[in-house]
């Protein structure tokens, strides 16, 4: 019976030993085959392009505005600008799908416009897409700290408003997609700015468009 039971034991160590190196034998085969497609295809993130803005108001309400609920301090800021994104695919193998994307203004970290949807887009190999977004926010409530940068920035002859773009993208590879991807695209556009009294600040006339052709920071 000891014999028995013994030869037993060596048996199952021997097939768990079996079982494990072919579990591991799998994993470090898979973990090839993923490498080797990545040294294949080599996935580029996209490359984005802030190419102009065309801004129509960027008005500072008047410190003697009585506050409100919407607007404590009675400072609120109206923006309102198209712009014209665009994007590039560098990848000679992989499609990007956009399938969710949001755009909106921000100035000195604060949202300064509502989020404006893009349309889904599928982007071929080393293809370009191009958007055009309104971009809007009234009576944006701004703190008095926020408001003497405001003033210091047009002092100094213009604002720095950032355009961001959040939202997912999904990568094509023949007939295959890959699961949602995260992307956050920050493109800084210098508006000028006129007038420098402290109770108004807004744009030298109306509609003026901006040619910036800026590259954009993508995180994906």
């Amino acid at each position: 019976m000891t014999k028995e039971c013994g030869h037993h034991d060596d048996e199952r160590r021997q097939l768990l030993r079996r079982a494990l190196a072919g579990v591991v034998g799998l994993v470090i085969l898979i973990l090839l085959v993923i490498f080797l497609i990545w040294i294949i295809l080599r996935p580029t993130k996209p490359r984005f392009m802030l190419e102009d803005a065309t801004v129509y108001a960027f008005n500072l309400s008047s410190t003697g505005e009585t506050p409100s609920a919407a607007s404590p301090t009675g400072n609120s800021l109206t923006l309102s600008m198209q712009v014209s994104l665009s994007a590039f695919n560098p990848n000679n193998r992989i499609g990007i799908y956009y399938t969710k994307l949001d755009a909106y203004a921000s100035y000195r970290g604060q949202q300064v416009s509502l989020a404006t949807a893009l349309p889904p887009t599928y982007q071929g190999h080393r293809d370009t897409a191009l958007w055009s977004p309104f971009l809007f926010g009234a009576d944006v409530p701004l703190s008095p700290f926020m408001l003497d940068i405001l003033r210091q920035d047009t002092t100094a002859g213009g604002v720095l408003v950032n355009v961001k773009v959040n939202g997912r993208v999904k990568w094509k590879v023949g007939t295959w997609f890959s699961g949602r991807y995260h992307v956050f695209v920050n493109c800084p556009a210098y508006i000028r700015l006129a007038g420098d009294r402290h109770d108004s600040l807004e744009l030298a006339g109306a509609a003026v468009k901006f040619q910036l052709f800026q590259s954009c920071i993508v995180d994906v």
